[in-house]
């Protein structure tokens, strides 16, 4: 089968002085696409500095370099809308133009929900929301214009399903399936696709949540493939969300059960049809908020809207 190419292209990949980013950054490389590597000290995997985010992203340059790739090494804070935007305009000053867009950044400040204070929350949001918002947006413009891109933001299943002492990291990857499906109906007529991937890979911030071996089985690497794919050309998939890790990767989808007609029902009449409220077969799967609201009206009223 022919090798996925990305000669020509030109990719930003967030976080990428470690782990999943690095993957990333490495592989596109090899494939031909032209790097710019982004690691900032606000996303290293401790509270760092910018000279602790240059050795780290440099150390992936030279992954790159080793390779015969193509790269370019950035430390803007992608916190900031300065940071991002002087990100895109590395890209666009070096390369001429912006293909692809990683959000790989990423850190971690758990709590207990009682015991997480503002600064966690924010720093955590800034991070993985913000700087994800501020990235595409930066780059957005550029893809439009051409008319061609390619986004693959990273969210979990911390925030897909929930997670003890994770409720500033959840909310913030909630967010970014939420940004991402919206991209993607924006970004359609101008074929551009966004999606998401909710990788399970091994992290030395999470070592106590995996058995032995996990370091190997869950390697970034083994993540890395599904980005390849969504932020080729030849993939038109958008909107969409996958469980990525160990080599499985799974859609991941919100999905509408059959719900129940209460009418103008009391709330104890809700109280009795409850158990079917909750039945989750048959369920729908909407393309967007006009899809869910004409299927529901029509529910409501009998007869299609």
């Amino acid at each position: 089968m022919p090798e996925l190419r990305f000669d020509g292209r030109v990719a930003i990949v967030t976080g990428a002085g470690r782990g999943l980013g690095r993957a990333h950054a490495v592989e596109l490389a090899r494939r031909g696409a032209k790097v710019v590597a982004n690691e900032s000290g606000g996303s290293s995997p401790d509270p760092g500095t910018a000279d602790t985010a240059a050795e780290s992203v440099e150390s992936t340059a030279e992954r790159v370099r080793a390779k015969g790739g193509t790269v370019t090494v950035s430390t803007d804070d992608i916190t900031t809308e300065d940071g991002a935007q002087a990100l895109v305009e590395t890209a666009l000053d070096t390369y001429g133009r912006v293909d692809i867009v990683v959000n790989s950044a990423g850190m971690l400040r758990d709590r207990a929900f009682v015991n997480l204070g503002t600064a966690d929350w924010d720093t955590v949001v800034g991070v993985h929301l913000r700087g994800t918002f501020l990235v595409t947006r930066a780059a957005f413009g550029h893809m439009r214009g051409n008319g061609y891109g390619r986004i693959v933001n990273t969210t979990s299943p911390s925030g897909l399903f929930g997670n003890f002492g994770q409720s500033n990291y959840a909310a913030a990857k909630m967010g970014v399936i939420g940004l991402t499906k919206t991209l993607a109906i924006e970004g359609a007529k101008y074929d551009i696709t966004a999606n998401a991937i909710a990788p399970v890979a091994y992290s030395p911030e999470a070592k106590g949540l995996y058995p032995a071996g996990a370091e190997t089985l869950l390697s970034p690497e083994r993540v890395t493939p599904a980005v390849v794919w969504l932020v080729h050309e030849d993939c038109e998939t958008t909107g969409e969300v996958y469980s990525v890790g160990g080599g499985r990767v799974a859609r991941v989808f919100v999905a509408e059960g059959p719900g129940a007609a209460l009418g103008e029902g009391s709330a104890e009449d809700l109280r009795d049809l409850w158990p079917d409220v909750n039945a989750e077969r048959p369920y729908v799967v909407p393309r967007d908020l006009g899809e869910q609201t004409r299927a529901y009206l029509a529910e409501i009223i009998g007869r299609p809207v």
